[in-house]
């Protein structure tokens, strides 16, 4: 082609400047195609000042040293790292084989309020020359330390972007005017909860700059959190003679908006742990305003030479990881405390206003007005010994791969200039389908007598992906295989991109939800009573969890996915293996005094009819159960009675319920008399309860529900009083009630929780 051009120009300086310009042409695709594959890195510039912010620091760091194809990292060391009475603690940053691209000493000693703005104007010295030499595309820096909102002033009057990470939260005191004073500053956020989300979108930041991450430490502290030698490590810092969950960890900060009451506060809760006389690990306080009088109170109480007390200037973060885990109690006012200790369910004492406006679990006690030392003394005695479910409220151990995907998504080009959005406070805005389903999942466990089975359930209601094996016989199998199929179930919702809020747990038997211990359960069940299924799960899987039997699992499926949704007073009553059921009473489900209430199954209507698993005689399980009419098919068979024309049985093959309705429908006389007992016993059953809790409705689930509504519906209109005669009864849609209600446990305590 080329050729047959060239020919058509007759003259030698076209003949040139066409050549020419196939040479320009094919040199251009060529430095195209070499720029595609040489992406420049990204440029990544994380700044620590001080050993708290470091632990959510340092997994981030990890996560971008550990693809130098993609960024390229620098690290800037300033704050209270460079200081010896804190413990020189950049030798840690060192340790961990990060090179430290500058080290700036910014603190103003003095401890008191007029040092930090010194030492905030010494940073804004400083700073420039470093940013500019480092040059890099995006600063990351985490919180609400005086010396982050220097970082954050001086990167962005230099028109670098700024990433902030655990933004939005709220903590009650002076940190809360940084921390936000950070957000306006910053570009781009990596937020911790969906509260601190919210708060974010509130003060108007642009939501798709928004990534609801997790807090990165729990990547490392979730996955650290089981060594096999954490009895070592404890014993190195507090020695050989204690025991595991029989010591105290201490650590209490000034409260720079309050500081003389901080320190009295500081002095009572010495004197309350000298008094409890337990050992205790002490941490210093921080650098702010207030603590070096916090260090003079605690050399005037002597607690260094105290033989139960070890006072540590700075504890390396995976040894304090073991030393909090494995903890009696945690007690100061740390944000260490009301958050990743939440995600071991060791017990909290918070003392005073600082972190009272955080997000926590139910293991943490606060005690606002620490006024007296009895006060704090009887929250020791509270708290002490005690284990919680554990908390996922600040992160799931996937944060830094969510982070590193957000960097990833940057785009350097765009315009710096921040754009702010103005949403209603109340809405929850999200346009990106994959963080609506990353933070609405739940995981449901189902015990069945034959199979155990797992299932990741959406907020809908959708099954993403089920789990089933045969249910093992003994207790420790049984045990073993379902923290297996958690923990399976776990990993892979990160790759479907689900997070999991909670464990919830149908089971057969009598249940204690309170305490998520199955009391007793059924004969289907062996070697399954008085067992606690909360704490085993919960301190696998670091989630909250709720049990609760089968049949009220049912009941919670159709109020939230199923005909009961909307109607406050309903009753389910399971057909199947068994009878069960549940009992929705003004939208609360009814579980008794003794956690028995709506055994429906174990309503007695013939004091001489067969005999039931429960001991008595006569229940409605006795007649209508799956297991009864096997029974009766059976006994049918024997007697050879169960034939009729058109029903073909094999020699070898088991005898069901199934073959006793198909006799039934053929003609079978004998059959038709045994359901028809049955479902007249099922009838009966229902009117009892109609006329006990007067529901609204009626919902048959189980696998006998479509062949026993009419039946049902005659007898109820032939026996019950004439107000009850025209209640509601429906046959169940859901395909998987238990699955379902054992997730709606999960799913509706959590959006009551967020929301």
């Amino acid at each position: 082609m080329e050729k047959q051009l060239i020919s058509f120009c007759q003259n030698p300086h076209e003949i040139y400047y066409l050549t020419m310009q196939r040479c320009r042409e094919t040199m251009e695709r060529k430095n195209t195609a070499e720029m595609n594959q040489c992406k420049r890195k990204v440029r990544v510039c994380v700044a620590t000042c001080n050993r708290a912010d470091y632990s959510k620091l340092a997994p981030i760091m990890f996560g971008i040293k550990n693809n130098p194809e993609e960024f390229e990292l620098e690290v800037v060391v300033l704050g209270s790292h460079l200081i010896d009475d804190y413990g020189n603690t950049f030798r840690m940053i060192e340790q961990d084989d990060f090179d430290i691209g500058s080290k700036l000493h910014t603190i103003v000693r003095g401890e008191d309020e007029a040092a930090m703005v010194e030492s905030v104007g010494l940073a804004l010295v400083k700073l420039p020359d470093v940013l500019q030499r480092l040059s890099p595309d995006i600063l990351v820096i985490h919180g609400d330390r005086f010396d982050a909102l220097a970082l954050a002033t001086a990167a962005a009057l230099m028109n670098i972007r700024i990433l902030h990470v655990e933004g939005g939260e709220v903590s009650g005191t002076i940190d809360d005017s940084i921390r936000h004073a950070i957000t306006k500053l910053a570009h781009y956020h990596a937020c911790c909860t969906r509260r601190a989300e919210q708060h974010l979108i509130a003060m108007c930041e642009d939501h798709s700059r928004i990534l609801l991450a997790g807090c990165p430490s729990y990547d490392k502290l979730l996955s650290n959190n089981h060594r096999d030698d954490y009895m070592d490590i404890i014993r190195s810092w507090l020695g050989d003679k204690v025991q595991e969950s029989d010591y105290i960890v201490a650590l209490q900060h000034p409260v720079t908006t309050d500081i003389q009451n901080s320190i009295k506060i500081y002095g009572l809760m010495l004197d309350a742990l000298i008094s409890f006389n337990k050992k205790t690990l002490i941490l210093f306080p921080n650098i702010d305003a207030g603590s070096k009088e916090m260090v003079r109170v605690m050399r005037k109480k002597g607690i260094e030479q105290h033989p139960n007390f070890k006072a540590v200037k700075h504890i390396p973060f995976d040894h304090f990881i073991q030393l909090v885990s494995h903890a009696g109690c945690m007690i100061g006012n740390s944000s260490c405390g009301v958050r990743e200790a939440g995600a071991f369910g060791t017990p909290v004492i918070n003392l005073g206003s600082r972190q009272t406006g955080r997000e926590t679990g139910e293991n943490v006690l606060h005690v606002r007005d620490a006024d007296t030392q009895d006060k704090i003394y009887h929250a020791l005695e509270l708290q002490f010994g005690k284990r919680y479910p554990c908390s996922k409220i600040y992160g799931d151990g996937n944060a830094v791969p969510r982070i590193l995907k957000f960097l990833r998504t940057i785009d350097l080009n765009e315009p710096l200039q921040k754009t702010f959005c103005f949403p209603s406070v109340k809405e929850c805005i999200s346009q990106d389908i994959d963080h609506i389903l990353e933070t609405q999942s739940a995981l449901a466990v189902d015990l069945g007598g034959t199979n155990l089975r797992v299932a990741i359930v959406g907020m809908r209601g959708k099954i993403v992906k089920k789990y089933t094996q045969p249910n093992p016989k003994t207790f420790e199998a049984r045990m073993q295989l379902m923290l297996k199929m958690c923990a399976d179930a776990t990993r892979d919702a990160v790759s479907l991109n689900c997070r999991i809020l909670g464990v919830g747990v149908s089971t057969g038997g009598r249940v204690n939800p309170q305490e998520g211990v199955v009391l007793h359960s059924t004969k289907l069940i062996q070697e399954w009573s008085s067992v606690d299924l909360r704490t085993p799960l919960s301190d696998a899987l670091h989630l909250p969890v709720w049990v609760d039997n089968d049949g009220n699992c049912a009941a919670l499926a159709e109020k939230k996915f199923g005909h009961g949704k909307g109607v406050e007073n309903f009753v389910t009553v399971i057909t199947g293996t068994g009878i069960g059921g549940g009992i929705i009473q003004n939208n609360e489900l009814i579980h008794g005094t003794t956690f028995c209430a709506a055994e429906l199954g174990h309503i007695i209507v013939s004091l001489e009819g067969p005999e039931c698993s429960c001991g008595s005689r006569g229940c409605i399980e006795a007649y209508a159960s799956g297991n009864a009419l096997q029974r009766e098919a059976k006994r049918l068979h024997d007697e050879d009675l169960l034939k009729v024309e058109g029903l073909n049985i094999k020699q070898a093959e088991p005898i069901t319920a199934i073959h006793l309705i198909n006799a039934a429908r053929l003609g079978n006389n004998s059959a038709d008399a045994v359901l028809n007992k049955a479902s007249t016993a099922l009838g009966m059953g229902i009117v009892n309860i109609l006329h006990i809790v007067n529901p609204t409705l009626v919902i048959l689930s189980g696998v006998l529900a479509s062949y026993y509504l009419a039946p049902v519906q005659r007898i109820i209109s032939e026996r019950a009083l004439q107000s009850a005669q025209n209640i509601k009864v429906l046959t169940s849609e859901l395909e998987e009630p238990a699955l379902l209600g054992a997730a709606s446990m999960v799913l509706d305590y959590t959006t009551r929780r967020l929301l």
